[in-house]
């Protein structure tokens, strides 16, 4: 094609019908690429993303399902629920998870009192840093931030343990000698977060209110003594049991999501990376949003 001599040199009989064979089949139309159109391109991958997104939502809702089947079959049968395994699952999970909670929720507590702080002196209505401290502290941010924090440790480590599983043949061998993955993999994870999160919640609600306790003492002249008093007088307790129911829902999201993205890493290593990202994205997406519908609910209903 280029105009070029080409001389064989050394060629014996077998090489030389080699290269009849080749030259007899290889291809002489030269294909043409075809211009893309930017319109046509973008619709074809928006098509592809939309029916990629109906895929995974068909199979989270299989997943779901199913594991809402075994859920209801471990609490038929409670003697088959692994308890070796759920605890060192909370463990893991949860008090692994205190030294992070206990610094973050120290550190939320100062902001807000010290943010409301700053404001409050203006119009000398000191004492009401402890409503502003407890309650939106017990209420939103400390289950929020507990939540986020565990969906950050554990959806991720859930996700990348289950498809290194996946990658190395274990839970095709472990269905083969007829143990269930679901009992011996899923269950126990989320059991163990819809149990040590409400636990680490309310960790998280008494170092915020303690952080601002600190700033309350030391900014507004607020003593210790004081601000726990006002929080028995106007401080009702249902901010705190709402924190708390939020906080197994918040456990089960973040369970079921990491299992999920888990169970969807293929053979290849660089799905375990990629999945184990979109596993702590949706995590912490569904927390926050599940958090605001349940929020917008309560004030609904007036609590």
């Amino acid at each position: 094609a280029q105009q070029c001599s080409i001389s064989k040199v050394g060629a014996n009989e077998s090489l030389e019908k080699l290269l009849t064979i080749c030259e007899q089949h290889y291809p002489q139309e030269k294909i043409v690429e075809k211009k893309e159109i930017f319109l046509l391109s973008y619709l074809e991958n928006v098509g592809k993303d939309m029916f990629q997104g109906y895929k995974t939502l068909s199979s989270f809702f299989s997943f779901t399902g199913e594991l809402t089947h075994y859920v209801i079959a471990a609490f038929l049968k409670p003697l088959n629920i692994r308890l070796k395994a759920t605890l060192y699952h909370i463990e893991q999970s949860g008090a692994g998870a205190l030294p992070i909670i206990l610094l973050t929720s120290f550190l939320i507590g100062i902001v807000i009192a010290y943010q409301g702080a700053t404001q409050l002196e203006k119009f000398g209505a000191n004492i009401f840093i402890v409503e502003m401290v407890t309650i939106s502290a017990v209420r939103e941010l400390a289950p929020l931030l507990t939540a986020i924090v565990v969906a950050g440790r554990s959806s991720s480590a859930y996700t990348a343990q289950i498809g290194v599983m996946k990658i190395t043949d274990e839970v095709d061998a472990m269905s083969a000698m007829g143990f269930s993955p679901w009992n011996f993999l899923v269950l126990p994870r989320l059991f163990a977060l819809i149990l040590s999160l409400p636990l680490l919640v309310f960790f998280a609600d008494v170092v915020s209110v303690f952080g601002g306790m600190v700033i309350a003492s030391t900014k507004l002249d607020v003593s210790f003594v004081e601000f726990i008093d006002r929080i028995k007088q106007t401080v009702a307790l249902k901010h705190l049991i709402i924190g708390l129911i939020k906080a197994p829902i918040f456990g089960c999201i973040i369970a079921t999501i990491g299992c999920f993205r888990g169970f969807q890493i293929d053979s290849s290593t660089e799905s375990v990376g990629k999945y184990t990202t979109i596993s702590v994205v949706n995590a912490i997406f569904w927390v926050i949003a599940i958090d605001a519908i349940i929020s917008v609910l309560l004030t609904e209903l007036g609590l």
